[in-house]
């Protein structure tokens, strides 16, 4: 039991820096743009950083590079 409570937060950590190198692939910064007026339309799109945008203007406002439809799991 001792040894899971020292490697879970390891493991944890790991997961977490793998993520957000994931995000530095998959946002392009310069593309984030708040002030695009995207249509009301709820055509969910789930973003290559794991987040469901409610649009792909939505995704692409938030910068994202790649999507596919439908919610993320």
């Amino acid at each position: 039991m001792k040894k899971l409570l020292i490697v879970l937060p390891i493991l944890v950590f790991l997961g977490c820096k793998k993520k957000s190198d994931d995000n530095a692939a998959c946002i392009d910064q310069s593309a984030i743009n708040p002030n695009i007026n995207c249509y009301a339309l709820y055509d969910p799109v789930c973003g290559c950083d794991g987040v469901t945008y409610s649009n792909d203007c939505v995704a692409g406002s938030n910068g994202v590079i790649h999507f596919i439809k439908g919610t993320c799991n």
